[in-house]
């Protein structure tokens, strides 16, 4: 299974991105898939999960209200709508995917993405 996350990029506070995460290798149906976000000296942190059924997400409390998780299983994809950036969201971005329990806990995923870098300017 392999994940490549893409959508990173150069945004002002207040604006939007799009990030995606394709997976190859087994279908999107099989999985819990999860966003996290790593800052520079800080942990790895839960922003968001979408459940194996496609009918369950999740938030952190941080992101709820502006970030949007969704998916294309015919594409075998996963999104992250981000909007109302702000300058904490600065971050790299990694898509995970698993079969969990709690989909807020990193190491219960099994697979990552290599990450995307985010930078808000204010």
């Amino acid at each position: 299974v392999q994940l490549q996350a893409s959508g990173g990029g150069l945004a002002q506070g207040g604006g939007s991105l799009r990030l995606s995460c394709e997976v190859s290798g087994r279908t999107l149906s099989s999985f819990n898939m999860g966003w996290f976000r790593q800052a520079p000296g800080k942990e790895r942190d839960f922003v968001g999960a979408i459940g194996w059924r496609g009918d369950s997400t999740y938030y952190a409390d941080s992101v709820k209200g502006r970030f949007t998780i969704s998916r294309d299983t015919a594409k075998n994809a996963v999104y992250l709508q981000m909007n109302s950036l702000n300058p904490e969201d600065t971050a790299v971005y990694y898509c995970a995917a698993g079969w969990v329990n709690h989909p807020n806990d990193l190491y219960e995923y099994d697979y990552w993405g290599q990450g995307t870098q985010v930078t808000v300017s204010s």
